[in-house]
């Protein structure tokens, strides 16, 4: 039998899930795992599991563990903690929060959840484009000045939207504003065509499209090579009154910068979704500017199905470990996603 342990978090407010809501979402409980179990049962009947919090008996659990499912864990010495692990299992896209990743053993196989949030992201995504197509941003600011002031606009279709990232959500993303007539350049490390796209180009490129984007949609991962990707530079390079849309990591975007272009007016309205720390503090100057919509970290997970969801990548995955195959959702460690 295969061992399996799951180690959920607790919330605080210093790390994830950093309120009580994440933590109803992100808990994986025994009930929900046999829930999942039933849709899997040549796979359930060679596994056992164990499920704990935080650091609670990791050590007892990891020394006879072939696999783990969490968030994060303790990375010291971790081939002498835990003899037998061959996969880790990360319940979330984004695995900055594990680099550098030198204390991963050698054949231990490190996979994330890519794929699990591309319904709600594309949907999320969508929404807040269309948001600042039709001037809700600025709207929502007039409400709390008690400021009636028609803001007229237009049908989408034909505007551009520079998509800085191309995974599963930023392909969601695509496809709904391609649906609009939405003309859709994808930015990536690769830059390859993809159905969902009208445009790729690498990164090296970004510049250049940068201007054309009526809208500015950032979901790429936070690596070395992204980090302060729209710097205070490249800020000013978008076309004047465009919007920008943030849910992928805080530290992509230069969000000083960003502020000065929102009072100035050179950039229209934006939406956030990720900061830097998160809960985003009360004393934070983003809460109090103009043409800003401040969301919490929810644009991508799925409030009531993200623990199935991961759930059906793990067994399927799991399946592919008993049998020998290839395991999907691989991390690249020397790129950090």
């Amino acid at each position: 039998m295969y061992q399996v342990h799951i180690k959920n978090n607790h919330y605080r407010h210093d790390t994830f899930p950093n309120t009580a809501e994440g933590e109803e979402v992100f808990t994986i409980t025994q009930e929900r795992f046999d829930a999942a179990a039933k849709a899997h049962p040549d796979v359930s009947a060679e596994i056992e599991v164990s499920i704990d919090w935080d650091t609670e008996n990791f050590n007892a659990h990891m020394a006879t563990a072939d696999a783990l499912v969490t968030w994060d864990l303790p990375t010291e010495n971790l081939t002498e903690v835990a003899p037998r692990l061959k996969w880790i299992h990360i319940i979330g896209a984004g695995v900055e929060h594990l680099t550098p990743m030198d204390w991963l053993p050698d054949g231990v196989i490190l996979t994330n959840n890519k794929g699990v949030h591309a319904a709600k992201g594309g949907e999320f995504g969508i929404m807040s484009i269309l948001m600042l197509h039709n001037h809700m941003p600025k709207i929502m600011t007039n409400q709390i000045r008690a400021c009636y002031d028609s803001l007229y606009s237009t049908p989408i279709a034909g505007k551009a939207l520079v998509l800085i990232g191309t995974g599963s959500i930023g392909r969601a993303v695509a496809k709904h504003a391609q649906s609009l007539g939405i003309y859709v350049i994808g930015v990536s490390r690769h830059g390859n065509m993809l159905p969902e796209l009208d445009e790729s180009v690498p990164v090296e490129e970004l510049d250049r499209v940068l201007p054309r984007g009526d809208f500015v949609f950032v979901v790429t991962p936070l690596t070395p090579e992204t980090e302060n990707l729209l710097d205070a530079r490249r800020l000013r390079l978008l076309k004047p009154g465009a919007g920008l849309v943030n849910i992928g990591r805080a530290a992509v975007v230069d969000y000083a910068a960003l502020v000065e272009g929102l009072n100035s007016g050179a950039i229209g309205g934006a939406v956030l979704d990720v900061f830097d720390p998160e809960p985003l503090p009360s004393e934070s100057v983003l809460w109090s500017q103009p043409n800003l919509v401040i969301t919490p970290h929810v644009s991508a997970d799925d409030g009531n199905a993200y623990v199935s969801l991961t759930l059906d990548v793990f067994f399927n995955n799991m399946r592919r470990l008993l049998r020998g195959a290839v395991l999907e959702n691989q991390v690249n460690t020397a790129l950090g996603y």
